[in-house]
């Protein structure tokens, strides 16, 4: 049978038998059966046209409301009859359904489906007919709880008029909750229903009632897959050995690149080519398995189709790694596709790990290992950056060099045939260096393992990652609401927050939010405070906290008396602190003094310094120093200038201070933390005063 729609009246029994509240209905094929049903469901009526073929039935004239007797009801039987006639003169008309107009209450939509990644995902938004144009929905990934429901109701903008808006009364949340929760649970146990809406429901002063659903049925099997958890080889956090197979003398290819990083290596590197018996000053070996010593990694450069032999001879020389830098694999069609499963079949037969293939490689700057074939290579640090673009790495790379910014791991995952994200997670949380883990992701193969692996890390480290491909491209021609409102990038999202990763939008978003918290980690919650010498950036600064979610803390009477009593007479005396273009870094030192008193006040602190006639940049770096080591608070630094500014952030850079030359990057990296601090505290709420 497949995939097929099944009819309305059959989705309002589904409905009944699970428990959910549906308007009293019949189906009639004939005028006769109309009547018969209207005597029975009682008037006012609405008919709606039973159709496979009609999807949606308001566009093709199939309902009408507002039935009010016998003689409008035979009227409305025959045009809708001949509006879908019209519409879709192909179309089987199975009847048509007889049923219960109800007071109209509050319209929610409920939807699910099953995402190729995650698999299934639950949609609850404000409902109605202008669902995709008004997208105020919350998506999470099955199973949720009760918890979870609620917290997805917070997080709509239309939850006011749940709670109750101006001289609206209060709506049954608790019902809502209910029969959402029913529902959840109906489609997480189901094995035929793949996709379902019921738009609208209604939700009132007292109870709920499902009005409208559409249920999408497929019998085709579905394998459940339980993969174990396979670490990575513990050898590759002290790599003593790396053969590179398909190493070459010439200078225009990718084997000659490769080798030419490898060269400064500290371990013993074993150059692969039978044609060449030395290359760029190293011995060159045959084959991998004429290799006289143990061979922790080998890296592959060879053509795709001698690439399954490569694999095997790794298996009997027996390294636990093999990295595949050829591509013609799996992304090229079915011929690679069948290369790729013998490299597969041949990793499993000998019990080791493979990384790609068509990937970059690897670099671990804390060992000095760099096995790409990007001329430059980057400096060691905490970031540990694993990507699904070659071309991404080489530019962040590229661009981490004048930021200052190191690495503890760049890995580029490239097909994920076997080694995939979530074992690359794991391998850069056990690994010392790391304090926070980038992603760039484009697919992620095994959601639910990817979900349960990452939560067990997020609990301990930050995880930060931006998901291309945004685009609505492809979801115009959606069947149903839920098709088109929850579509992969949306599922992608609400993944990553039940996961516990941070997502963001750009590159450079995840950079500056990953080193923020790689340096300050988390904040205790999201109270912030802004101490600047500048008037024009205070007030921005208000601006930018309210857009990201950060809540200005509101200074009490003593804490002003204090600061009167250190600041100009003129100054704004409240939050942010503006110290008035003439502050020096005394002002600045006593500043931070006050703070430090009252630090219970607050979690976050941002300092906002420019260059003035008066203040000395140099000794405000190092009073922002001082400040931040008298503190267990999250301190960020904003001293924004030119030249002037040079010495100072190197100050700070030194001291493990991170600085913002642009205040909104800034406010926007610290507000996706407190975004997530919301998230882990409420469960997804809202993280605002009321709720609380």
């Amino acid at each position: 049978m497949a995939r097929h729609l099944i009819s309305e009246a059959k989705g309002y029994e589904i409905l009944r038998e699970i428990g959910v509240p549906v308007p009293r209905y019949a189906l009639a094929t004939n005028i006769t059966e109309a009547i018969a049903a209207a005597d029975k469901t009682g008037f006012p009526l609405v008919l709606k046209v039973v159709s496979p073929q009609i999807v949606h039935k308001s566009d093709a004239g199939g309902v009408i409301t507002g039935i009010l007797n016998t003689e409008l009801l035979l009227g409305a039987f025959d045009k809708i009859l001949s509006n879908v006639r019209k519409y879709d003169p192909s179309a089987t008309i199975d009847g048509i359904m007889v049923g219960q107009q109800l007071e109209k209450g509050l319209e929610i939509i409920i939807g699910g489906r099953i995402d190729p990644a995650f698999g299934k995902v639950i949609t609850i938004g404000m409902g109605g007919t202008l669902v995709e144009l008004i997208k105020d929905v919350s998506i999470r990934v099955l199973p949720v709880t009760t918890t979870d429901i609620n917290a997805m109701l917070h997080e709509l903008n239309g939850y006011q008029l749940i709670k109750g808006f101006r001289n609206e009364p209060p709506r049954d949340r608790e019902a809502l909750v209910n029969l959402i929760d029913t529902i959840a649970r109906f489609f997480m146990d189901s094995a035929e229903i793949v996709e379902f809406d019921i738009n609208p429901v209604f939700l009132y002063e007292h109870g709920v009632c499902a009005v409208d659903a559409r249920f999408y049925t497929d019998d085709t099997p579905r394998p459940v897959i339980s993969e174990p958890v396979r670490p990575l080889p513990k050898e590759l956090l002290q790599i003593k050995s790396i053969a590179l197979i398909g190493a070459s003398a010439e200078p225009n290819k990718v084997g000659y690149a490769v080798l030419r990083n490898l060269l400064s290596f500290p371990g013993t590197l074993y150059p692969v080519n039978p044609k060449h018996p030395v290359i760029l000053g190293r011995t060159t070996y045959p084959s991998l398995t004429s290799i006289p010593g143990p061979v922790d990694v080998a890296v592959v450069v060879v053509p795709a189709g001698i690439v399954p032999s490569i694999v095997e001879e790794a298996g009997k020389k027996g390294t636990p790694l093999v990295v595949i830098i050829s591509s013609g694999f799996r992304e090229s069609g079915a011929a690679g596709s069948e290369l790729e499963a013998r490299v597969i079949a041949f990793a499993k037969q000998y019990n080791i790990r493979i990384m790609g293939p068509n990937c970059l490689g690897f670099m671990f700057p804390h060992q000095s290992i760099n096995t790409t074939f990007d001329p430059i290579s980057p400096k060691p640090g905490n970031l540990a950056f694993l990507s699904q673009s070659g071309a991404i790495i080489t530019t962040m790379v590229d661009w981490s060099l004048p930021e200052e910014i190191g690495f503890s791991e760049v890995i580029s995952v490239g097909n994920q045939a076997d080694l995939t994200f979530e074992d690359y997670i794991l391998f850069a949380a056990d690994d010392p260096n790391t304090k926070a883990i980038i992603l760039y992701v484009e697919e992620i193969r095994k959601g639910r393992r990817f979900m349960e692996i990452v939560r067990q890390v997020t609990s301990g480290m930050p995880v930060v990652a931006i998901k291309a491909g945004s685009s609505k491209i492809g979801q115009m021609t959606a069947a149903s609401h839920t098709g088109s409102l929850a579509g992969s990038y949306e599922v992608y999202q609400a993944a990553f927050w039940q996961s516990g990763v941070i997502p963001v939008r750009s590159m450079r978003e995840a950079f500056q939010t990953a080193e923020l918290l790689s340096s300050e980690g988390y904040p205790k919650g999201i109270r912030a405070i802004v101490i600047s010498n500048a008037g024009g950036f205070a007030v921005m600064s208000s601006d930018y906290a309210e857009m990201m979610g950060i809540e200005m803390v509101e200074f009490p009477q003593t804490v002003i008396k204090e600061l009167d009593s250190i600041l100009p007479v003129d100054w704004n005396r409240r939050n942010p602190i503006d110290m008035v273009g003439d502050a020096s870094a005394d002002r600045f030192a006593r500043t931070f003094d006050v703070m430090i008193r009252n630090q219970e006040l607050w979690d976050i602190a941002f300092v906002i310094s420019v260059p003035s006639a008066i203040s000395d940049p140099i000794r405000v770096a190092n009073e922002l120093v001082r400040f931040s080591k008298s503190t267990q608070k999250m301190i960020v630094g904003c001293m924004i200038g030119g030249d002037s500014m040079k010495t100072p952030l190197r100050i700070l850079r030194d001291s493990g201070i991170p600085n913002f030359p642009d205040l909104e990057d800034a406010f926007k990296a610290v507000g996706n933390i407190c975004r997530h601090i919301c998230w882990e505290e409420f469960h997804g709420r809202r993280c605002s005063t009321d709720d609380r």
